[in-house]
């Protein structure tokens, strides 16, 4: 397996664009940064056969972590060592190839062929074939998080988002220790491809299960973000939006602690209350909506 994938290129994030602004005053003609969006071809090629699994809307950049972290999240891949070769060209393809002794259920990733950068599950192609059952849990309750490092994590998270500050027009996924330290960052206009690059990066490392991490995700907590959270054995996920049904009953089903609306002064827990040092003694508010308002 190669060493990593490419550094990620700012320039290849963002692009100039003319554009009339308008105001109740004046209209001015100016340049204006925007987010870049291409089409990603994820191909797996496994005994001399190629097929295309995926091809997803995303921000170049760390394409073979996006690529390898789809992967695992699918439940297709389990170790760095089941890759042989990564072959990233330039046409915006990735190709992972696989060991020839494995024997892949591609039945795991039958999707319609064009998935938008909105959705990651929509295009599935059967509803069975939405859920990837966690190969790791914890089993301890850890980490135990104090309510001001919870409240904290949007704000550190904002403010390492190089191209949403240039743009305004990016997701992110963070990943974060139990005291509130930033571990590593990733931006996509999709905010599934971000999580998949942050999953990426710690499949390649060898530093699954993420048993002691929080991920701190941009936007609302979807379905799909809660399953690839347990997938990669993260234990705590934190939104800044709201997360929706399906959501909590995965985050309850697999041990998870799921936080929303997160921000400087409160936050909402959802499932797994334990982990939040406050309301450990607090077992009366189990299965309920929890408010932490400091």
């Amino acid at each position: 397996m190669p060493n990593s994938n490419r550094a990620e290129d700012a320039s290849v994030l963002t692009i100039s664009v003319p554009i009339c602004r308008v105001s109740a005053e004046t209209v001015t003609s100016r340049n204006d940064l925007v987010a870049v969006e291409e089409p990603l071809e994820i191909r797996l090629r496994v005994g001399g056969t190629s097929h295309v699994v995926s091809v997803t809307m995303r921000t170049p950049g760390h394409d073979v972590e996006l690529a390898l972290g789809f992967l695992f999240a699918e439940g297709v891949l389990h170790d760095p060592q089941q890759v042989r070769h990564v072959h990233h060209a330039k046409d915006n393809v990735v190709c992972i190839e696989l060991q020839s002794e494995l024997d892949v259920d591609l039945r795991r990733l039958e999707r319609n062929f064009y998935a938008a950068s909105s959705c990651g599950v929509c295009g599935k192609a059967a509803l069975e074939a939405i859920r990837v059952e966690p190969r790791f849990r914890s089993q301890n309750g850890n980490p135990h998080l104090e309510s001001s490092v919870i409240e904290q994590l949007p704000e550190t998270l904002r403010r390492a988002q190089t191209a949403f500050n240039r743009t305004g027009g990016l997701h992110a996924a963070g990943l974060f220790d139990p005291t509130g330290k930033l571990l590593s960052i990733r931006e996509d206009v999709g905010r599934h491809n971000a999580l998949d690059k942050v999953i990426g990066a710690a499949f390649f490392a060898g530093q699954l299960p993420l048993e002691n991490a929080i991920l701190q995700v941009s936007g609302r907590a979807s379905f799909e973000l809660v399953q690839k959270a347990a997938v990669a054995g993260i234990p705590v996920l934190s939104a800044v939006g709201a997360p929706s049904s399906l959501a909590i009953e995965l985050a309850r089903q697999h041990g998870l602690t799921l936080l929303g609306f997160v921000r400087s002064d409160r936050f909402n827990v959802y499932a797994d209350f334990g982990r939040v040092r406050e309301l450990q003694d607090t077992a009366e508010l189990a299965g309920n909506l929890y408010i932490v308002d400091q």
